[in-house]
């Protein structure tokens, strides 16, 4: 895909960096010319010194032929005017944005960002989860409810611990994302073993969650 990124702090640098590790095109926006300069010197991306909210520098990325636009400043005003320029004068077709202040989300929602992700409420229900130690948390639900990430704590019991991936069969519309194994962050492949104590990260749609999380758990909770 054809990725524009607009923010290069910590949030837009990992992004990128994630991105162009997958084999996506990504391009960067970024205000501040010290840190576009040390991002163009570590990633071989074409960033861009500029406001994301102005339309000539978004033209200068080519968000004409984006896929995506990922709005991840620290501001959430610019977050959304750069999504809603993205949308109404590029008529880009997804935007993603981050949301700094959770009492912005719904904003952001009716203002038709697609994907608003509020940071926050994710860090705060993955402490819940692990204050409550329960089996997982519902991380949240995007594109309008339709689709739902789900984080797993797998049991030294679950039917596919000790498995690896290619030899087990998710339920239709459901997809592994992540694995976190102690301090380590691992990308999902055929060959990944899945080990008792993972942290699984999945993705599915919103009505097959508890499926998802029957098959993975092999209960629940």
């Amino acid at each position: 895909m054809y990725i524009v990124i607009a923010g290069g702090g910590k949030v837009g640098h990992f992004l990128a960096k994630h991105l162009i590790k997958n084999k996506h095109t990504v391009v960067l926006i970024e205000k501040n010319k010290d840190i576009c300069d040390e991002i163009a010197k570590e990633l071989d991306i074409i960033v861009i010194n500029g406001d994301a909210c102005d339309p000539y520098y978004l033209d200068q990325a080519g968000i004409s032929r984006a896929d995506v636009i990922a709005a991840v400043t620290g501001k959430d005003e610019d977050n959304l005017v750069i999504c809603q320029i993205a949308k109404e004068k590029f008529h880009i077709k997804r935007t993603v944005a981050r949301v700094n202040d959770s009492k912005n989300e719904h904003i952001f929602s009716e203002l038709g960002v697609d994907v608003p992700i509020d940071a926050t409420e994710i860090i705060a229900k993955i402490i819940e989860e692990e204050v409550s130690f329960s089996d997982f948390v519902d991380l949240l639900s995007f594109n309008r409810g339709k689709l739902s990430i789900v984080r797993v704590d797998l049991p030294s019991d679950s039917p596919i611990a000790n498995k690896m991936i290619k030899d087990i069969n998710l339920p239709a519309d459901s997809v592994l994302v992540s694995i976190v194994r102690q301090d380590e962050v691992i990308l999902p492949k055929g060959d990944t073993l899945l080990l008792p104590n993972d942290d699984i990260i999945a993705l599915t749609l919103i009505e097959k969650k508890q499926e998802l999380i029957q098959f993975l758990l092999g209960k629940i909770s």
